[in-house]
């Protein structure tokens, strides 16, 4: 019994070494002396920090760009000033980050703090007074390094849930000042408990032989199995050809963990590395490739966010390195090959998953380009017809095109030029594009109200030029165009004419735009503009009362536009 158990026991022990090793590798990559590690302190006094998003992962068109600390399901816990500074920015938006605070620091970063609640006294006294000095809500200002200084530790805002938030949390980054890159926070000493290696859930395959990567390539999907930080295939994977490799994953911390995503993902062939995406920092003019970096219409039908393992020619990021054929290989050669993923998440835990491809030796089928029109990934183009015109700006693409285009009838009601398939939605596009649709008998009299719509109504916005109307969509579609001439609705929720509001703290409405969206509201009382307060994600619009109003009767008139200069007025009295 003891001579059996030997080997088992020695196995066991190399397993571990081996694991161990690469955990005390990883661990050097966050421990180097690239960032600072002693500098900042957390920014909420919440134990154990816990977190509801980690930096990179995977969002609709974007990288998350920081970390999303979870406030227990409520607003108001004090946010902390992470070392000495000074305010830098003042952002009050409709959506986005809502209200947030940007610190500039000595020592060459800057910190964001997104979606708070309230601004400290302090600072909500400048923001108000620049609101009504410029007569605007929304404000992007940066102040002068003298104004607003603060202290490591000082209480900054409390933590909300403004803005474009899906529920109450304190969204924190760490960007570089000159370069305004973001970094992942966690290399920078900021401490989150984790001792849970990465999971992965799914494995594919992608027939690539020569083709760019499209929505026509084939995707098979292997089977794996494991758990706790060891994974593999099957079965042996019989490839014969390019082809290039898939995987999801994702990661959970200790404690109150929501399902982040991952720090790196490295591919290995034989033992050499052919593919590493690190995301250690990202330019936010780059998140949007994100779309070339996962498997796009995957995502689109079933938002499975299989994260690729080879690289579009397009695509921009600089998350990757040690490059092999940009991650394709090539399974010519007949033999078995061992390959080997290794995941890692931001506190240097790892997963490996491991499986055997069997290469084939049979030649590659030509490749047979289907009819259409050829655009490349790195050149501008331009497709013109009598109908319509077209011009992608260099970037637009991350590959080459099979572009194609259909005319399609006029869709029925509030059309003014038939229906243009441009191309199909799954491929992506990392900017937008010019196209100008010929308008078809539009009235002189609608021409300002003109814009372009895609097949789902939704607006891309638009200007009449020459008989045509002109817009710049973000993602392929079918468009056409419309005008709205319908102003925006006003519904008041709290006020009514001749109310006594004395014992309200705020008026509260609900406004909303039918087709070409808000462009601006404006509230005067007793024919002195008010501060109204907006967030778009669930359409209420208010004014919270302060010293400007007095007691007694007052008029009040509230004035909303929307993009097509169609216009509403809400006017009544009321008293307070």
């Amino acid at each position: 019994m003891i001579k059996n158990s030997i080997p088992l026991a020695f196995k066991l022990i190399l397993i571990c070494f081996l694991c161990v090793t690469h955990t005390i590798q990883a661990q050097q990559i966050f421990s180097s002396n690239k960032y600072p590690i002693t500098d900042f302190r957390q920014p909420l006094d919440i134990t154990p920090p816990a977190l509801a998003g980690s930096f990179g992962e995977i969002r609709g068109n974007h990288f998350h760009s920081g970390i999303d600390y979870r406030t227990n399901q409520r607003e108001g816990y004090p946010v902390y000033a992470v070392a000495d500074g000074y305010i830098s920015r003042l952002r009050v938006q409709n959506s986005g980050f809502g209200q947030a605070l940007y610190i500039n620091h000595p020592n060459g970063f800057t910190t964001v703090y997104g979606h708070l609640q309230r601004f400290a006294p302090k600072i909500a006294t400048i923001i108000k007074n620049l609101e009504y000095e410029k007569k605007t809500f929304e404000l992007d200002e940066f102040p002068d390094e003298t104004l607003i200084p603060v202290r490591k530790g000082e209480v900054i805002a409390w933590s909300g849930n403004r803005g474009s938030s899906g529920g109450p949390h304190l969204h924190f980054e760490i960007r570089d000042t000159k370069t305004e890159e973001t970094i992942n926070p966690q290399l920078f000493g900021i401490n989150i408990p984790d001792n849970i290696p990465p999971v992965i859930q799914g494995l594919y395959v992608y027939r690539l032989n020569g083709k760019v990567f499209n929505d026509n390539i084939q995707k098979q999907a292997i089977a794996i199995t494991g758990a706790n930080g060891t994974y593999k295939a099957s079965t042996p994977i019989n490839l014969t050809g390019e082809v290039g490799f898939g995987i999801v994953t994702t990661d959970r911390h200790n404690g109150l963990s929501g399902i982040n995503g991952v720090y790196s993902i490295q591919l290995e062939v034989d033992g050499k590395k052919i593919y590493t995406s690190a995301l250690e920092r990202f330019a936010f003019e780059n998140s949007k490739a994100i779309n070339a970096h996962i498997d796009y219409p995957t995502y689109l039908d079933t938002k499975r966010s299989i994260q690729k393992s080879f690289v579009d020619p397009g695509n921009p990021l600089k998350i990757y390195s040690g490059l092999v054929n940009s991650g394709r290989v090539n399974f010519n050669d007949g033999v078995a090959h061992q390959v080997r993923y290794i995941i890692t998440d931001s506190k240097g835990n790892s997963s490996f998953l491991t499986f055997t491809v069997n290469a084939g030796s049979a030649p590659i089928t030509p490749i047979i380009v289907p009819a259409g029109t050829i655009f490349s990934y790195n050149k501008v183009n331009e497709f013109n017809t009598e109908d319509i015109k077209i011009s992608f700006p260099m970037g637009t693409l991350y590959n080459d095109l099979n572009f194609t285009y259909k005319k399609l009838l006029k869709p029925a009601g509030n059309s003014w030029s038939a229906l243009h398939q441009i191309h199909n939605r799954y491929t992506p596009l990392h900017v937008g594009f010019d196209l100008s649709i010929k308008a078809d008998n539009l009235p002189e009299n609608l021409r300002s109200k003109a814009l372009i719509v895609n097949s789902n109504g939704s607006s891309q916005g638009g200007s009449f030029d020459n008989g045509f109307v002109k817009a710049t969509p973000k993602n392929f579609g079918s468009f056409y165009i419309s005008t709205d001439t319908i102003a925006p609705r006003i519904i008041p929720i709290n006020i009514a004419e001749g109310k006594n509001m004395a014992s309200l703290s705020k008026m509260i409405f609900k406004i909303s735009d039918n087709l070409s969206g808000i462009k601006s509201f404006n509230g005067y009382v007793d024919g002195k503009w008010i501060l109204m307060e907006f967030d778009t994600k669930t359409a209420t619009l208010w004014h919270s009362f302060d010293e400007r109003t007095s007691k007694g009767k007052h008029s009040l008139e509230l004035v909303v536009v929307d993009m097509k200069d169609n216009s509403r007025k809400y006017s009544i009295t009321f008293y307070k």
